[in-house]
């Protein structure tokens, strides 16, 4: 089998794709003249990220007082939500989120329309307009966390297909990326049709895990940071103007590589 990037029109995940496919499979990665797996420029990644963190706490500090308060009072305390997600396999780290939810003991997997009851009014706010993912720039300070990258995945799903996943995760875990830039409201859709936790997991994993995974090895495989900076940019220009995603690319895109797998 063989992955292209698309970034036309196509729609990623439209075609079925086994999970077979894509997860604990023998994958051939690209490597330098050294035999060195090539997954970018990680000091110049972690130099942009310091420094871009620090720049944009400066404003949005008062920014995330203003909303730490504002749900202080709405919705008591806690005022931040910790997730646990992966950076690599058996290594954890606690995702920082202003708390969107009203609180459940228990509380894991996909979130489905059977969870949709539960996000607060102020909550749907944040997480339309992305302010419930500041608190992150904490996380990337810390090197938990990049500005562009993989969405953190839980620990189930790292367990359950650990190849891929130590494969995903040699890039640090992203606020966002080009899976999310992709597929993020192509995966909503899918979810919102799912009224139970059996039946948002079982969508999960047959149609949104098969295509962000392929899409986060094209990235491993693409990373660069201007790459980075085009996902950024369109990203920003998405959540500002509240557009579809998958923005397209110009008629004469370069070819992309082909990765194959075993």
């Amino acid at each position: 089998m063989t992955i292209h990037r698309d970034w036309g029109g196509g729609e990623f995940g439209a075609k079925a794709i086994s999970l077979a496919d894509v997860t604990n499979a023998n994958l051939v990665l690209q490597q330098d003249e050294d035999g060195a797996e090539a997954v970018g420029h990680p000091f110049r990644k972690r130099l942009f990220d310091v420094v871009f963190a620090v720049a944009l706490l400066i404003p949005l500090s008062v920014v995330m007082a203003v909303v730490a308060l504002i749900l202080l009072i709405v919705q008591g305390r806690p005022i931040l939500y910790r997730a646990e997600r992966m950076r690599a396999p058996g290594q954890s780290f606690r995702q920082l989120k202003f708390r969107t939810m009203l609180l459940q003991d228990k509380d894991s997997g996909a979130t489905g329309a059977h969870k949709h009851w539960r996000i607060t009014p102020i909550g749907r706010f944040l997480r339309r307009s992305r302010i419930d993912e500041f608190p992150q720039l904490f996380n990337i300070l810390r090197g938990e966390m990049s500005f562009v990258g993989p969405r953190p995945p839980l620990r189930e799903y790292v367990e359950r297909f650990p190849l891929t996943y130590k494969q995903v995760l040699r890039c640090r875990p992203g606020v966002t990326g080009l899976a999310t830039l992709i597929y993020h409201r192509h995966e909503d859709r899918i979810l919102a049709r799912c009224d139970s936790a059996e039946a948002t997991e079982r969508a999960y994993y047959r149609r949104c895990l098969p295509a962000k995974l392929r899409i986060d090895l094209i990235y491993l495989h693409q990373n660069s940071l201007a790459l980075d900076l085009w996902i950024l940019w369109n990203t920003a220009k998405i959540v500002l103007s509240r557009q579809e995603e998958r923005p397209r690319r110009h008629r004469n895109r370069p070819q992309s590589p082909k990765i194959p797998i075993g």
